[in-house]
């Protein structure tokens, strides 16, 4: 059990001291939203980044061309989110004259299929042509595809519906790959080549089974991920946190401090959300902690958390972007207790326990005690010597 002092037991504070320097400079990643016409893109981004609910959705618009944002997450990481309108004559207009401008240095594409979609050949078509310009730009761009509007699939025959969306997906993107591999050796003027959209259709026709060896194959360094999704339940916050999981910087730091804080604090698990979009940045899970059956706990709790977030505002009269609590506990008998707490300035953390309350005391204080070693999340750390002339001014 940790100890109520001002550092905490398993937390090197030399470790701490080299995140802090690690952060000089704020991360900035590219990342386009693409699909077609009301596939649900602006409904998804409009409830991770804009405190939306999902019945608010309804009164959105269509997206006009490209809606650029910047949205911070944590203090030293900025997506620069394009939203792109999914009309045909913008996807024509991505594809030709803003071909370059859309696909150069993209850090992560996020494609969104709707799954009731009437016409899927048509989808899938428009999706080659955009992966052959992303990896003609953007080799290195991770490639998630969210097969969204899941909840209008009757939920026994959902985990096949997608599996079969998913493996058309993986070969359509493998035969997109293979495209641009082999015109480049063919064609010094690739990018002259390419302006024109790609059709799937001469490609073979690849097997289900070796659709993702393809693709692999085509270039090991494509990165692959699917997710169905829906913006009624808790798989949004599932596909959104693996997105922002590898872009977050420094993660390798916040894992080993937060491993350090679980075993000191002796917790089952601890979660650590970002404050606004409640997205699971990171978590430790102790080996009983491991032993929980719901693989899905982690996004409920984002769910919940910011649902009741959602909650407060309503009766306190604060806005949705606002702060709207800084302590939470639930404690349920002799089977597990639980606290929920500001953290540092852009993260909550979550901390699920053994019951006991001295060892749950003990641990609040121990958090509270972290909290210095986690400041690096809040942004590039910025010396006293270059903050003394600001001070003095």
């Amino acid at each position: 059990m940790g100890t109520a002092s001002g550092s905490v037991p398993g937390i090197d504070p030399a470790a701490a001291a080299a995140a802090h320097a690690q952060l000089k400079k704020v991360k900035k990643q590219k990342v386009l939203l693409m699909g077609k016409s009301g596939s649900g893109k602006s409904s998804m981004r409009s409830i991770i980044f804009s405190n939306y609910l999902a019945r608010d959705t309804r009164r959105l618009g269509a997206t006009i061309d490209i809606d650029l944002s910047h949205v911070k997450f944590l203090g030293n990481l900025t997506l620069n989110l394009w939203d792109c309108g999914g009309q045909e004559a913008f996807m024509e207009n991505y594809l030709s004259q803003q071909r370059a401008h859309v696909f150069s240095n993209v850090g992560v594409l996020i494609y969104v299929f709707d799954i009731e979609s009437r016409d899927v050949e048509r989808d899938m078509a428009t999706y080659v042509n955009i992966i052959s310009a992303l990896v003609q730009y953007s080799r290195e761009a991770k490639i998630f595809v969210l097969i969204h509007k899941m909840d209008l699939i009757q939920p026994t025959t959902r985990e096949d519906v997608f599996d079969a969306r998913a493996a058309l997906v993986k070969r359509k993107t493998a035969e997109a790959v293979s495209i641009v591999l082999k015109q480049k050796p063919e064609q010094g003027g690739q990018q002259q080549q390419l302006q024109q959209p790609q059709q799937p259709e001469p490609s073979p026709t690849l097997t289900t089974s070796a659709s993702t060896t393809s693709l692999n194959n085509a270039d090991p360094s494509l990165n692959l991920q699917l997710f169905a999704t829906s913006i009624w339940d808790q798989s949004l916050y599932k596909a959104w946190a693996s997105i922002i999981h590898d872009l977050v910087p420094n993660l390798s730091v916040i894992e080993t401090q937060l491993a350090s804080l679980g075993q000191a604090i002796d917790a089952d698990e601890i979660l650590l959300f970002e404050r606004t979009s409640f997205l699971v940045v990171s978590k430790w899970t102790s080996p009983e902690g491991e032993r929980n059956p719901y693989g899905d706990r982690f996004e409920r709790m984002s769910n919940i958390l910011k649902s009741w977030k959602h909650t407060c505002s309503k009766y306190t009269g604060t806005p949705r972007n606002a702060e709207q609590f800084s302590d939470f506990e639930y404690k349920m008998g002799v089977t597990f207790s639980m606290f929920a707490t500001k953290f540092t300035t852009n993260t909550y953390i979550l901390v699920c326990m053994p019951p006991g309350e001295a060892r749950f005391n003990s641990a609040k204080l121990n958090v509270a005690a972290a909290r210095p070693w986690f400041k690096f999340l809040d942004g590039p750390v910025v010396s006293a010597q270059s903050q003394q002339p600001q001070q003095q001014q």
